[in-house]
This record gives structure tokens, C-alpha cells and sequence, in this order.
């Protein structure tokens, strides 16, 4: 004989929490329990609790319970009615309603309000579904198979019973899609359950007899037995080992199939094993081996892995085997730091993850895992490294913080850079920085008190940078040659022009043929502009520039432009002791003698004019080749 157990038998984690949270309770309040309904579909093991003094009660007897009493709600869940009478009744309430049907029912509270019908795939009695159906106001389509299903409303919202069959789930949505227009469908049968399933199913194949262990009641063992039994006609239901017909356990030379559905525990599967084994060359498989773990022991900071069973996207959380009597939570928060993780992005079902012991979970509560906690450990240590060896590390910038940027390392590792060390200028908006990417060294870290405190900077890699692209642009640059710069800086004196890397001046007296009293008369930081090379001190890193050498010198054919004898319109733009200069054009100036002011005697020019007063004059005078212009306002008066 060959006993093979299926994969995934046995307790789920929501019947064991509850069954663990009704023992939790009996130690706490220390006096009788009660469990809305049998908290779970065994009878063995609500005999069991029963002489640990937790007893079940109907619906009904809600109204004979007294204030301070203490009441379990199971795994199933109850309606919202139910919840709100022992509410009024101010029991003590333990709600160990199922992480899965809990994310359930406020899918149905919250589409109800919105205005869709509700339909449940499952089996209108079970109370998992009468549970369901109360928090929409027990207003439900309850359908197992859709095979009742007939005018079906317009707007419907479906979620499934979580032990339901995912061949009635697909005929039921297949139904639905067909009828209706604006469908919200959620697939909520547990994904432990599917994979119970499953392994049954293939188990089945394979099996000259199969063995479904389970409460009589039980609608996921029920399920389990109409699958196995389409497989291997010689499928039978016990409920525990002394309902093993004797010619089972006499069978020679072939092999027997044990599954057990989600309300059996595992000392129950393994009496049952156990008989069909007695006084026989029996070699458990190791799943069997699995469960005779139950008392391993597990520490906080232990490394342990294990395979997927579950993940609960709505809950944000996974479940994992580590081989331990319960499997180990892994929340989304111990997968990744990243914000705006998806659940489903990250981890499948039947993935083999590695993580680290956070907690050892209680008889309410499972341990919980970490694969954060172990990446930190790599992480720190590379941290730890590029510190001592000053080596580069590439960061992400997560949010600002009172004086600089907190980043993370691989999305794990916290780095504090001061905002003096982001740039080489002073930054006023840190904002704009979040969700950037930084390369970076760890110029501080210390682990030797309860926090570790990692501080970084980005300022000797932007100085090694900017030094390196100085000597690029440096060694580009020639004398007479032009070039295209930003204006970063502006001075009475000139203004600065970036090329590349390099700063170069561009003095006033270089920025038009024309007088130029300030830079931020001709310009304005951030203009792009093109200049002239006139000189190149690479050794002393200076580099001097010039617009007016891109412009053409006005006097060159000031002959031409201004013959003698001319009217001209010109500005009266400054003073001397002898007479008025006036501005014809930009760098070409005119002098009108005193003499040539007026026919009056004048003492001196700004008793007859003013600066900025538009003029006419005659050209007396041209010297080209001394860039003089004589002109007389008086001889324009004359004609």
C-alpha cells in the first residue's frame, strides 16, 4: 500500500484562526464561550472545544445572552443585522470573520450603495453566503451554477462563495456577460481553496481509492468529494478515522489518495493515515512529513523559505509555508518600501520566496516574514562597504525633510543627504528632486546607537564631474573663434557667460559699439548668446569675451553714411566743458561745439540742452580715420 496526502490539506488559515481565537479567548475572560454557529464544520473538533467549555449557539439564541458575555463570530462571517443586535446586546465580540470574506462583504456593502444588484455564486444556505447577502440588505442573486439564472438586472456586481468551484464561477459569469451591461466582477474564491482543489484533483487521477476527510457539512470538503469522485469512482467522505471502512485499510498493492478539506485538523488527518498505515510497510510523503512538524520551533531573525500558497490582493498580503504548524504572513509592506506597489506585480502563487522572522505570530495570529528585513541586511552591508572603501552608490530620492533629502538605497536602505551636499549651488525648491535618481557617497554612518544614521553627498562626484568637463571645455576653446554661452551672472562691470563648464567675462566696454553704462542694459541672466573669443588664459582660467566684435564697426564707412553738409537727428547723451556729444547712432557720437550751440553766448551747453533731448544738427565735420564728427545746431536754425 501507498498512502499519498495531497498537497494544501487540512486547516486553512482562516478556520485555524478562528478555532485559535475561541482557545485565546477561553484563557482571556477565563469563563464560557460562545460561537455564533459552529466555528467550524468538524464535529470532532467542536466536541473538543466544547469540553474547553466553548459552545455553540443559533442566531436565534442571540436574545438569551447576557450583557458581558462573550461571543465568537466564525471564519464565515455574519450579516450586518446580526453584527449590529449583538452590538445592542454590549457582548464582548471576537470577530474572526476571514481576512477573505471580510474584503467580501464590504465589496458588497460599497457596490450596493452604489447602486448595483448583488450576485452571489455559492450555496444560498451556507452561512457564509447568508452572511454575505446582510450586508446588502439580504437582497442578493444567489446562484451555484447560473444554471436558475433569468433576467438578470442591467447593473450587477458578482462575487463568489470562497469555497466555490471555479468551473460554477466561469458558467455563472458566462451568464452574466451574456445578459448584462455594466458588470463588476470580483473572483473571491480563496486561493487556497483553488489550490486544495487542484491538488486533489490531480491526486485523484492517480489513486485506486481516495479518501476526503471533512465535517459531513462542510461545503469545501463536500466540493473536494464531487471532484475526486469524477477521477476515482472508489471516493469516499469520512468525517474521521473510525469511518474508514475496514476494507480499506486491508487493501494491498496500490494506492490510496488523502485529502481533507479546510475545517479538518491535521491530528485528525493523521489518525486517519495512521490506520490505513498500522502494521504496514508505510512510508509517509512529504507532505505527511510537513505536518508532523507542528511543535518546529521558530526564532525572531531566522532565515527561512518556503513556497506561496496564497495571495490576497486586497488585503495587500500573501501567505507562505515555511514548514512551520501555520503559515507565515508576508504583508506588501515586507515585500517592497516602494510606493503604489501592486500585490500582483510582485509574487505568484507557488513562488519560492526567501525572508526573515519579524514575529512569531501568537495562537491568534500568524508569524510574519519579512523579505525586506533580509534584503536590508545585504543592502546595509553594501552600504557599510562603499562608507569604507568610498565607493559610489546609486539612490533614489523618496521625499524632503527639515534640511535635505531622505533617499533610499535598493528601496530599503534610508540615506540622509543635506541639502548643502545636493548641488554646488544652493537649492531653494528640494521638491523637485523626489523620485530622481542620484549617484552618491556615504559620508557618514553610524550604527552605535538604537538608529542607524547614514548620511550622504553628491558634492565630490559633482566636483570630480564639473572638473572634468572644466578641462573638456578648456581644452576645446581657441582665441578668435566664436562660441554659444548662457548669461549666469550680471555685474556693473560686465557680465559672466557660461560655455560648457568655463565662465568667461564679458566686460561693458565689450558689449556694444555703443556707450554701455550697465551689463543689465543689453542683457538678462539666462540668455543664450552667441561671443566672441578675444583672449584665452587657460593657465589662470580666464577667458575674456566680446559682443561688439560680431557687430560691424559703425565708423568704417561713417563718410558714406553722414556726408557734410547733412541734416541729421541725434540724442543729446552727455557733457563736456567745450560742448554736447550726440549719439547718432550706437557708437558713432557727434560733437557740437558751443560755439555751434546757438546764436545766443551760452556759458555753458546744459544752459541751451538736455540729456536725452532729440536735436537737429548740420555736419560741419567728418574724420574718419579719428572717428570724429563735428555738428551744429545753430547753422540747422540759419535755413
Amino acid at each position: 500500500m501507498s498512502i499519498v496526502l495531497a498537497k494544501n490539506s487540512g486547516f486553512c488559515y482562516g478556520v485555524k484562526r478562528a478555532v485559535d481565537m475561541a482557545i485565546k479567548a477561553k484563557e482571556d475572560f477565563n469563563k464560557k464561550i460562545y460561537t455564533l454557529g459552529p466555528i467550524i464544520h468538524n464535529n470532532d473538533v467542536v466536541t473538543l472545544l466544547k469540553g474547553k467549555n466553548i459552545f455553540p449557539i443559533e442566531i436565534d439564541e442571540i436574545d438569551n445572552l447576557a450583557e458581558d458575555d462573550v461571543v465568537i463570530i466564525r471564519s464565515h462571517g455574519i450579516s450586518l443585522d446580526i453584527l449590529n443586535k449583538l452590538k445592542n446586546k454590549k457582548v464582548n465580540i471576537i470577530d474572526a470573520t476571514c481576512t477573505y470574506v471580510s474584503s467580501i462583504q464590504k465589496k458588497v456593502q460599497k457596490y450596493y450603495s452604489e447602486g448595483y444588484a448583488i450576485l452571489i455564486v455559492g450555496d444560498r444556505s451556507h452561512p457564509e453566503v447568508v452572511g454575505i447577502n446582510g450586508w446588502c440588505n439580504n437582497s442578493a442573486i444567489i446562484s451555484r451554477d447560473g444554471s436558475d439564472l433569468k433576467d438578470l438586472p442591467k447593473k450587477i456586481c458578482v462575487v463568489s462563495q470562497t469555497t466555490e468551484k471555479e468551473d460554477h464561477w466561469e458558467n455563472v459569469l458566462g451568464k452574466v456577460i451574456k445578459d448584462c451591461k455594466e458588470i463588476l466582477a470580483f473572483n473571491t474564491i480563496c486561493s487556497a481553496t483553488a489550490v486544495r482543489q487542484k491538488a486533489a484533483e490531480e491526486l485523484s487521477k492517480q489513486t485506486e481509492v481516495m479518501i476526503i476527510i471533512g465535517g459531513k457539512n462542510s461545503s469545501n470538503t463536500t466540493k473536494l468529494f464531487e471532484i475526486c469522485k469524477r477521477n476515482c469512482a472508489n471516493t469516499i467522505h469520512v468525517e474521521n478515522a473510525g469511518e474508514i471502512p475496514d476494507y480499506i485499510t486491508n487493501k494491498k498493492d496500490c494506492i490510496i489518495g488523502v485529502t481533507a478539506g479546510a475545517s479538518t485538523p491535521d491530528w485528525i488527518i493523521r489518525e486517519a493515515v495512521s490506520k490505513m498505515s498500522e502494521d504496514k510497510n508505510f512510508e509517509p510523503n512529504e507532505q505527511l512529513e510537513y505536518m508532523k512538524k507542528n511543535d518546529t520551533q521558530i526564532s525572531i531573525g531566522q532565515i527561512v523559505e518556503g513556497e506561496v500558497t496564497s495571495v490576497n490582493t486586497s488585503n495587500k498580503e500573501a501567505f507562505v509555508n515555511i514548514g512551520y504548524k501555520s503559515d507565515a504572513l508576508l504583508p506588501l509592506s515586507e515585500i517592497t518600501k516602494e510606493d503604489n506597489a501592486e500585490m500582483e506585480n510582485l509574487i505568484k502563487k507557488g513562488e519560492k520566496v526567501k525572508g526573515k522572522i519579524i514575529s512569531l505570530g501568537s495562537e491568534m495570529r500568524p508569524p510574519i516574514i519579512s523579505i525586506v528585513e533580509l534584503s536590508r541586511e545585504d543592502a546595509l552591508k553594501e552600504v557599510r562597504e562603499a562608507f569604507q572603501n568610498g565607493t559610489i552608490l546609486n539612490v533614489k530620492i523618496k521625499e524632503t525633510v527639515t534640511g535635505g533629502l531622505v533617499s533610499l538605497y535598493k528601496g530599503i536602505v534610508r540615506l540622509f543627504i543635506p541639502a548643502s551636499h545636493i548641488e554646488l549651488k544652493h537649492v531653494e525648491d528640494l521638491t523637485e528632486y523626489i523620485g530622481k535618481n542620484f549617484e552618491v557617497n556615504v559620508i557618514e554612518l553610524d550604527e552605535s546607537k538604537n538608529r542607524t544614521r547614514i548620511v550622504a553627498s553628491r558634492r565630490e562626484i559633482l566636483k570630480e564631474e564639473k572638473k572634468i568637463q572644466e578641462e573638456e571645455t578648456w581644452s576645446n576653446l581657441e582665441k578668435d573663434t566664436v562660441v554659444e554661452g548662457e548669461v549666469k551672472r550680471l555685474t556693473d562691470f560686465g557680465a559672466f557667460v557660461q560655455i560648457g563648464e568655463v565662465d568667461g567675462l564679458l566686460h561693458v566696454s565689450e558689449m556694444s559699439w555703443g556707450r554701455v553704462s550697465k551689463s543689465s542694459d543689453v542683457l538678462k541672466i539666462g540668455d543664450k548668446i552667441k561671443v566672441y573669443i578675444l583672449d584665452i588664459d587657460k593657465e589662470n582660467k580666464k577667458l575674456s569675451l566680446s559682443l561688439k566684435k560680431l557687430q560691424e564697426n559703425p565708423w568704417n564707412n561713417v563718410d558714406i553714411k553722414y556726408p557734410l553738409g547733412s541734416i541729421v537727428l541725434g540724442k543729446v547723451v552727455r557733457f563736456s566743458s567745450f560742448g554736447a556729444f550726440v549719439e547718432l547712432e550706437p557708437g558713432v557720437d557727434g560733437l557740437v561745439h558751443i560755439s555751434q550751440i546757438s546764436h545766443k553766448r551760452i556759458e555753458k551747453a546744459e544752459d541751451a540742452l538736455k540729456i536725452g533731448e532729440n536735436i537737429k544738427a548740420k555736419i560741419v565735420n567728418v574724420d574718419k580715420e579719428n572717428k570724429k564728427i563735428g555738428l551744429s545746431i545753430k547753422e540747422v536754425n540759419d535755413i
